[in-house]
């Protein structure tokens, strides 16, 4: 597996509304469980009458982590219909919320799953699917007399550099795409005075 599925950027809001109940929902790309925080507590300032803010993300692309809550809801009745809708688009590094405003009739469980699911198929169908390449991260460490030797190494095998630091002694974060990993790797660690490290 060289690429995986993700957002492009955060979809626009989208209502859905069943028996009363407004839901409100959302899909976001994510980098990380602490961007997920901040994304839901930005979702409860915007809400304040909110009842429930439930929600669920994935993480990762080989290790997969995930997150479903139900927020208050009926166990199983909110995050996890919400995660199966992650899962069945085939994304990663995204984050999906749904926020509930009550309107007075009780929807039963199988309403409510039916409402989280629907709500967050269509904010996912109303963002932009993107197909990213799985990297790697490599530090070179080098003098400043191979800089053009590394740049044009760069630029042939088209690397996309993450970070830069040029001083007598240089220092630079690449990515390599996992497809070409063994194939690019190769080539960097032949490079004469060049330290080559694998991040973690």
């Amino acid at each position: 597996m060289h690429t995986y599925k993700t957002l492009l950027g955060p979809s626009e809001e989208i209502l859905y509304k069943d028996r009363k109940s407004k839901f409100y929902a959302y899909a976001y790309p994510l980098n990380s469980e602490e961007e997920a925080k901040e994304i839901i507590d930005g979702l409860r300032k915007k809400h304040p009458n909110a009842n429930h803010i439930c929600y669920a993300w994935q993480l990762g692309a080989e290790t997969i982590r995930y997150r479903a809550n139900d927020d208050g809801e009926p166990n199983n009745s909110a995050g996890m219909p919400i995660y199966g809708q992650i899962q069945s688009f085939g994304l990663t590094n995204v984050l999906v919320a749904v926020v509930r405003i009550f309107g007075g009739t009780k929807l039963g469980v199988g309403g409510l799953i039916q409402a989280y699911k629907t709500a967050a198929s269509m904010a996912i169908g109303n963002a932009t699917v993107v197909e990213r390449q799985l990297v790697e991260h490599f530090e070179l460490t080098f003098p400043y007399t191979m800089l053009d030797v590394v740049m044009r190494t760069i630029k042939k095998h088209q690397l996309d550099i993450i970070s830069q630091k040029m001083e007598l002694s240089c220092k630079m974060v690449v990515s390599v795409a996992k497809k070409d990993l063994e194939k690019t790797k190769g080539t960097l660690m032949g490079l004469h005075q060049v330290n080559v490290e694998k991040l973690a």
